[in-house]
């Protein structure tokens, strides 16, 4: 058909350079056509309409259809309705044709039916040219946007190399090809300094849409970075013979890796450092000279502690308190500074990478150290070790919400829910099934003996009850020594900490 264009070279060039696809060539030429036939005849694009006593405006719709052959040739046609000019006469000739004209294309067609009239696009004037050809541009444009988006939206975590393009106010812009990366100077190493040309290695942080296209935001300072780099010199983490348990960093001073091994022949901090540390030193140079201590981890938290404070020597770690995660090192009056590190920086990455709050102590200052909490906490845990549970809470298949309710009124300990009354727990609004299934538990696990009480303490009680009422008042005198919170006689551990209590008397 004459009037069929011919855009098979047009789909050639776009796939080839634009990267783009069939689908998306196909129908950014139907937008262009489809923008050029409503300029030609000077269809509106939006037109206004009454709804509810309001004036809208609503998509002018177009009447033109845009075909595609299967040799890559396109034909546009007008969709027009057939009236009968002499009767109802024609009130939009670029919407309707006569029966009479109709009937020429298609000596079947019918008044009320819908034909399509071929149309020249020779016929297109300059202006509506100029409009589809921006158009076209804007169309290319947005899906190669959209395409470039995508792809390298699914690239975040991974290595990038570009080149410096240029600098402004200390943000770098590299050059990666099709797009610009872009490195803050915040992603910067206060070791680097690139200049113009210079290579660069960074990894993908974030991908963001902007008005002129989109922005790779590339950094040199995150842990990943550093984990990438290992992934990328070290054969055995790629294949995921090594694990990274997690990367720190205090970039310019020193970065610690956690390492382990999925298999008990391979050491992962020899596998990582390399023959003689060359695979190492590939990582320090990459990192201009940045410090990298690759250490092993281990679920043990006291052997963890002392791998993460390397290269300080570690004598002996003390776990203060494992629910919070506090713990002690102890080391050798030479290793403190090394421990410790410059500004607090190993002791600081240390932590991050332990997830523990950890406090560095020498010998002597452990020495003089009141340990006296310490000593009973462990004491605490021994009895309860020996007795296997102690809570509530540690009783295995207890119910969680029975065993936060007696936490909250200060019965968490087996020996407190032993002593309560009926009342207090009705009081407490645990229901009758829940107290049952408890019981059986503490009778399953737990084994409790009853110790007579001695006479001469009831006898001196019942000789002296407004003693022993004397003392009952002043009992919210009393603080824990090792939390401070307020207790009485009757308590046998705090009831905020834990710590056992005992009380003695003194005549005075």
């Amino acid at each position: 058909m004459e009037l069929e264009i011919d855009v098979s070279e047009a789909f050639d060039q776009l796939m080839q350079e634009r990267n783009m696809s069939e689908e998306h060539i196909r129908r950014t030429i139907e937008d262009t056509l489809l923008v050029a036939y409503r300029r030609r005849y000077k269809i509106p694009e939006k037109t206004k309409e009454f709804i509810n006593g309001r004036e809208i405006s609503v998509p002018f719709p177009v009447n033109a259809v845009i075909r595609f052959s299967d040799d890559r040739k396109v034909s546009i046609f007008a969709k027009k309705k057939i009236v009968d000019a002499e009767e109802d006469g024609i009130s939009n000739p670029i919407f309707e044709i006569d029966l009479e004209d109709a009937r020429k294309l298609n000596p079947d067609a019918e008044i009320g039916d819908e034909i399509l009239i071929p149309v020249n696009p020779k016929e297109f004037t300059r202006a509506a040219i100029k409009s589809a050809k921006q158009t076209a541009q804007h169309s290319i444009r947005n899906i190669q946007n959209t395409s470039l988006y995508d792809g390298y939206k699914n690239k975040i975590g991974e290595i990038i190399i570009g080149y410096y393009q240029r600098e402004r106010n200390g943000d770098i812009y590299v050059d990666l090809g099709k797009v610009e990366g872009f490195l803050p100077k915040r992603n910067q190493s206060p070791r680097e300094y690139f200049r113009v040309n210079d290579r660069i290695k960074a990894i993908i942080t974030d991908v963001r849409k902007t008005s002129s296209g989109i922005e790779i935001v590339l950094s040199r300072v995150h842990p990943d970075f550093v984990r990438a780099i290992l992934t990328l010199e070290v054969p055995e983490v790629y294949d995921k013979t090594v694990g990274i348990h997690r990367v720190v960093r205090h970039p310019g001073y020193r970065t610690k890796v956690a390492v382990f091994s999925t298999k008990e022949e391979v050491d992962p901090v020899g596998a990582c450092v390399g023959l003689k540390g060359v695979r190492t030193q590939a990582i320090i140079k990459e990192l201009e000279g940045e410090k990298v201590d690759i250490l092993k981890y281990d679920t043990d938290p006291c052997v963890f502690i002392k791998n993460a404070l390397s290269p300080a020597v570690i004598a002996e770690v003390v776990i203060f308190d494992e629910n919070k995660r506090q713990a002690l090192a102890v080391v050798d009056d030479s290793q403190l500074s090394l421990a410790i590190g410059k500004q607090g920086n190993n002791v600081k990455l240390a932590n991050k990478l332990v997830d523990w709050s950890i406090d560095v102590k020498t010998k002597s200052q452990f020495a003089e150290m009141d340990i006296n909490a310490a000593s009973r906490r462990a004491a605490s845990e021994l009895f309860a070790e020996a007795d296997e549970y102690a809570r509530i809470s540690e009783l295995p298949g207890v119910d969680a919400e029975v065993a936060e309710i007696l936490k909250n009124n200060n019965a968490d300990f087996i020996e407190d829910f032993i002593k309560l009354t009926s009342d207090q727990l009705v009081e407490m609004n645990i229901q009758p099934d829940q107290l049952d299934t408890l019981r059986k538990l503490i009778e399953e696990y737990v084994d409790i003996v009853e110790e007579e009480e001695e006479p001469v303490a009831e006898a001196a009680f019942a000789t002296e009850p407004e003693v022993f009422s004397e003392i009952i008042e002043d009992s919210e005198e009393y603080e824990c020594p090792e939390c401070g919170a307020k207790i009485t006689l009757d308590m046998t551990n705090c009831p905020n900490c834990g710590v056992g209590l005992s009380f003695e008397y003194e005549e005075i």
